[in-house]
């Protein structure tokens, strides 16, 4: 039987994995009916529908930038199970504003003085929700798995984290809004059931007064974190990716709408495609290094990934135009199109590529500081990563009010890739280096 098999049906872990899949999945069906109904149901503006795409990925990670630093002491200093189960709680009455949200749009009723403002207040908390269950679902593999199951583990979470967006998306792009706002209260529902199933995890040290200035605190933890150049060259090549990923998330639905004259099924489809390829990628890094933690196939990954991106780039430029009286394609009609396929390969290139870069980072994460500040060091990288993430969002609103269209904006995204693959060098360099020393 394989470690991950053995993982998938053990106690110690199957509890956490569903509640985190369960939790991915309601994070990308709400955030991904708000994104699609009101790109597709309320706005005709290229430059409006990206800036709402922008305005929503930034609003979901100013929390991590915020409470990641108290999340992390708080993951450290308390048992994790207990903390599990408070966060999945507080999910069900998040999800019941932002249900209501959704029921609202779906009516038409007050689209702009309530239904949108209750969806955005909705994925703020949503975020909190994330940011304190992040160093958790990381920091407690660790504790509860072997030293050689930890990068399979890591795998799975990763892997089963992108099989729940894939769902949520494709869930999303193909369920009326006022379904998805049934779904949204269901499923928080049962990932508290979940949550409750999650073995007892105490506190590795002991526990210390926590800091509630939530800016001395997160310049403090950042500062201590990084101040170990193996985490600190690890936690900037994360938040590279994520600062990618971020752009390319956002451009997705206006992306799709206004280039490729396709309907939200397609771009649910698109989201789907780069879920399973970060899946893959997750578990393939897993058989390339046979278990071992290491930094080894992240530099080649990353450029791999900017490569695709530049074919990516290449085919939607070279994409057929359209009339603006033309109606969208749907699926089955996009799919038949004579670039679909290269499109769509050219995209899954760039999700396993990435998957396969950033599953051995946070590993290495985990399994390089001592088990007691696991949950810190993982909030430390989640802080640099949301500011990563906030610039990206940012960045892609810079680029939209200047004008860019969307489909160059895909070239900046692919340089960037260069940077994150110096960076993984370096950490590869420095893990050798100690492996030698």
């Amino acid at each position: 039987m394989t470690t991950t098999t053995k993982l998938i049906r053990a106690r110690r872990f199957l509890p956490l994995f569903v509640t985190q899949l369960l939790g991915a999945f309601n994070d990308n069906l709400f955030k991904n009916a708000m994104v699609l109904f009101v790109v597709y149901g309320v706005y005709n503006s290229e430059a409006a529908e990206a800036r709402f795409s922008a305005l929503a990925s930034g609003i979901f990670v100013i929390p991590f930038f915020l409470l990641s630093a108290l999340a992390g002491q708080l993951a450290d200093m308390r048992d994790k199970a207990k903390i599990i189960r408070v966060i999945k709680a507080c999910e069900i009455a998040i999800m019941v504003v932002g249900g209501t949200g959704l029921a609202l749009a779906w009516q038409h009723v007050a689209l702009d003085a309530l239904a949108i403002p209750l969806m955005l207040l909705a994925l703020f908390a949503m975020g909190v929700h994330s940011t304190f269950f992040g160093p958790i679902k990381y920091a407690i593999l660790p504790q509860h798995l072997r030293e050689g199951e930890v990068l399979s583990g890591t795998g799975l979470v990763e892997a089963g984290t992108y099989i729940a967006v894939l769902a949520g998306t494709i869930v999303a792009g193909w369920i009326s809004v006022d379904h998805a706002a049934i779904l949204v209260v269901i499923i928080a529902i049962l990932g508290y059931v979940a949550g409750r199933k999650v073995p007892s995890a105490p506190p590795m040290c002991t526990p210390e007064p926590l800091d509630f200035h939530v800016l001395r605190a997160s310049i403090r933890l950042v500062r201590t974190t990084l101040s170990d150049r193996r985490v600190f060259l690890a936690v900037c090549s994360i938040s590279f990716f994520w600062a990618i990923g971020t752009v390319l998330f956002i451009q997705f639905p206006p992306l799709t709408k206004n280039i490729l004259n396709a309907s939200k099924e397609v771009a649910s489809l698109f989201l789907v495609i780069f879920s399973v390829g970060v899946a893959i990628g997750s578990m393939a890094i897993n058989a390339l290094l046979k278990g071992t933690v290491s930094a080894r196939w992240s530099p080649i990954s990353v450029i791999g990934m900017g490569a695709f991106l530049i074919a990516f780039q290449e085919v939607c430029a070279i994409w057929p135009g359209h009339l603006a009286t033309d109606p969208l394609m749907n699926v089955s009609t996009f799919l038949v199109q004579p670039l679909a396929l290269a499109l769509l390969g050219t995209l899954l290139g760039i999700a396993i590529c990435g998957g396969m870069f950033v599953v051995p980072l946070y590993a290495f994460l985990t399994t390089f500081v001592d088990k007691s500040l696991t949950a810190r060091t993982i909030a430390a990288n989640n802080i640099v990563n949301s500011g990563a993430m906030v610039v990206g969002a940012l960045v892609t609103g810079v680029m939209t009010w200047l004008g860019l269209p969307v489909v160059q904006q895909m070239m900046v995204v692919a340089i960037a890739c260069g940077a994150s693959a110096w960076l993984g060098y370096l950490l590869f360099r420095a893990e050798k280096s100690a492996h030698t020393a």
